[in-house]
């Protein structure tokens, strides 16, 4: 029997000393002129980057993020790419996670469920707002999700932010909900296969948020080039020091190459690093 989703994990941060996980946003404009130069077609760029990347950093990174957008823009060949990238991706060792930001319910949920496992994914970034039949279908299909609760973009406020008659934020609402859908799903490693995402911008909302779902692996994206450092970690962790999934992007797979470098090393360069800055940070915490 395959591991579950937070086992899965727990074991990528075990191998790699850190909890990182890079992500994949694959833009051609963004991408090293040399191979931009080397390709006609978006899509076969995207695929010689995809597996750059995923070299690059299977040293470093516990598990590694597809943005499906990203991947959907370049059409049909690139979806390929993805997939092919998500196999190539768990060959190498890490935890496979889809962002794809999944909202639907029931029946629709499960297609979109299927298709995950389809394209060799083991985890899904969903949205819960249409209640628990929007998670629950990726959950039977013996995927992780990792359900939205606050989100690292500044105008999430709007709505997140919001209180209730009982007092609650809206994201503290979210986060009871995703407690107890999680409860009865939890690894051997005490975490569960419901995770939340909780902005690394959103640090001051991470302490009350981390009391309501102690049981929770946090994906904590927005470090690096949106401005969340290491530091921002520290109030996310449990008391034993897990619990969390730091992701960046653009700030790693698009890293400055030095001199003739090859673009690659200087990712792996550039996950490197963070592997190191959040291991410290977690061994000072």
């Amino acid at each position: 029997m395959s591991p579950c989703w937070s086992d899965r994990l727990s074991a990528g941060i075990d191998r790699v000393g850190a909890p990182v996980c890079v992500g994949l946003d694959p833009v051609l404009e963004s991408m090293h002129a040399d191979l931009r130069a080397r390709h006609h077609e978006p899509a076969a760029a995207v695929r010689e980057f995809t597996r750059g990347v995923l070299h690059a950093v299977a040293e470093h990174a516990a598990a590694v993020k597809f943005q499906s957008a990203c991947y959907e823009r370049y059409g049909e060949h690139s979806w390929a790419a993805m997939h092919e990238g998500m196999i190539e991706a768990a060959r190498l060792g890490m935890a496979v996670l889809w962002d794809a930001k999944r909202g639907d319910i029931s029946t629709s949920a499960g297609h979109y469920a299927a298709a995950a496992q389809r394209l060799g994914a083991h985890c899904v970034t969903v949205s819960g707002y249409m209640g628990r039949s929007a998670v629950t279908p990726f959950l039977e299909a013996g995927l992780g999700a990792f359900v939205l609760v606050r989100t690292s973009n500044p105008d999430s406020d709007a709505v997140q932010g919001l209180r209730l008659s009982d007092g609650r934020t809206v994201a503290e609402m979210m986060a009871d909900e995703v407690r107890s859908l999680g409860a009865a799903r939890l690894g051997s490693c005490g975490l569960s296969d419901v995770g939340a995402v909780v902005g690394a911008t959103k640090s001051g909302d991470a302490a009350a948020l981390r009391a309501r779902m102690p049981e929770q692996i946090f994906l904590v994206p927005g470090y690096g080039a949106q401005g969340g450092t290491a530091e921002d970690v520290r109030s996310m962790l449990r008391p034993d020091g897990r619990g969390v999934l730091i992701t960046a992007s653009r700030s790693i797979i698009y890293a400055k190459s030095a001199g003739a470098e090859p673009w690659t090393d200087a990712v792996k360069h550039a996950a490197e690093r963070m592997r190191q800055e959040i291991a410290a940070v977690i061994a000072g915490s």
